[in-house]
């Protein structure tokens, strides 16, 4: 019903469109032209770049200064309370289809704080007026100096995924280079907007003065914390891939991702927004840990983002007989922290299933009261990848090859849990 009377007319009244005007952001730390427009699901049109240059006079170079207002190619109508396309003024239903497709998908990751019929206000990207089809004539100084007018009084939540300082991986880049990844892996192409409006908090186990579990193989220890970490890494960049918010709260700016069979056990790891080393003392580590993802997850919940989740990922130490699968824990009575667990266990199922069927897959799903889960506010689970110990899931996470294809199973799951 309500698709019905947002964009049916009786085409008298297309000539009853109102004067838009533009939509005004406020630019954040590390911003471009590029982060605003990809924000908003406006890079894939080149002419929304060249009129957001020209509505807010930038040179050639297109530089953003954080604090500053900056007009978006994106047209404000005061809805009519008929249809989009009376609204609009442009009889077409296809267009009015992506302009509400394209409302409900800001609407969904906070960028707009109500929809159509409750705000009586309805977007319209600058491109599906001005290069898909005819041009509208509009006069854009009368549209800014509406928007100018107009601003206070309509102005939505407008939501930032932040970008970190130093090269770190939060948000959405234009150029999309993280030197976190290391030299290899520092370009992060975009690949979709799947897990836009989505913040994940990475925590690859132990780390600092505390290795996590230790096992040999061919004569070399081989430490959790340096296994973990790589798989946490390469699930960061499959994460800003899909246009989630990242946050690597462990981490060790000189290690990046390796490809290497025999990762280097070292002790520098230091957390999110740190320049030092961890704690010695566990309990010092955990409740530093924990304040971390607790900061940015309030930061984030006044920015309206409310899908945040914390992903723990460890290596298991047990027999070497004991041979294990993925598993996953959760806080006990977290619905959504089991619900998050269930459908990261359901994918890697499948994925077992499609690639090695017959196989038996053996990982699961169960309660644990640990501290990460319990003292942190955002949906939490809590990953195992396998026995340091046994030599096959030792495998499992000496092979590089095997340590991106865990990263590219986990993201995949992401995905499924957040469609």
């Amino acid at each position: 019903m309500v698709l019905s009377a947002l964009l049916s007319i009786a085409l008298p009244s297309i000539m009853e469109a109102s004067i838009p005007y533009f939509h005004r952001v406020q630019a954040q730390n590390g911003d471009t032209a590029g982060l605003l427009l990809q924000r908003y699901h406006l890079h894939s049109q080149p002419c929304n770049l060249s009129q957001f240059i020209k509505i807010n006079q930038l040179g050639d170079n297109a530089v953003i200064n954080a604090g500053k207002d900056y007009f978006l190619p994106v047209y404000i109508y005061e809805y009519n309370g008929k249809s989009i396309r009376s609204t609009i003024g442009v009889d077409n239903w296809d267009k009015a289809i992506r302009i509400k497709t394209y409302n409900e998908i800001l609407l969904s990751e906070g960028l707009r704080k109500t929809d159509i019929i409750n705000s009586k206000l309805v977007w319209v990207p600058y491109h599906e007026l001005n290069c898909l089809g005819k041009k509208v004539e509009m006069d854009e100084n009368v549209i800014m100096s509406k928007s100018i007018e107009t601003s206070n009084k309509n102005k939505n939540n407008v939501v930032f995924a932040s970008k970190g300082k130093n090269g770190v991986e939060t948000g959405t880049s234009s150029g999309r280079k993280f030197t976190i990844f290391g030299s290899k892996y520092e370009d992060v192409p975009l690949i979709t907007s799947a897990l836009a409006g989505k913040v994940f908090y990475l925590v690859g186990g132990h780390g600092g003065p505390d290795p996590g579990a230790m096992g040999k193989n061919s004569g070399k220890d081989i430490c959790e914390d340096e296994y973990a970490y790589d798989v946490t890494l390469r699930l960061a960049r499959l994460l800003l891939q899909h246009g989630a918010t990242a946050y690597m709260v462990t981490r060790d700016d000189n290690d990046g991702i390796r490809d290497d069979t025999f990762l280097v056990c070292d002790s520098d790891e230091r957390y999110w927004g740190s320049k030092t080393t961890m704690p010695r003392k566990q309990i010092a580590r955990l409740r530093h840990r924990a304040a971390v993802v607790n900061a940015l997850y309030d930061k984030h919940r006044k920015q309206g983002l409310n899908d945040q989740f914390l992903v723990a990922i460890h290596i298991d130490s047990r027999s070497k007989a004991a041979q294990t699968d993925l598993f996953f824990y959760h806080y006990p009575g977290s619905s959504k922290g089991k619900q998050l667990a269930q459908s990261l266990h359901s994918s890697i199922k499948n994925q077992y299933a499609k690639h090695q069927p017959g196989r038996d897959y053996t990982g699961t799903v169960s309660e644990r009261n640990l501290h990460m889960l319990r003292e942190t506010k955002s949906s939490n689970v809590y990953i195992e990848l396998g026995n340091l110990n046994h030599p096959t899931d030792q495998k499992r996470i000496l092979e590089s090859e095997n340590r991106q294809v865990l990263a590219e199973w986990l993201c995949q799951g992401f995905l499924e849990a957040n469609r």
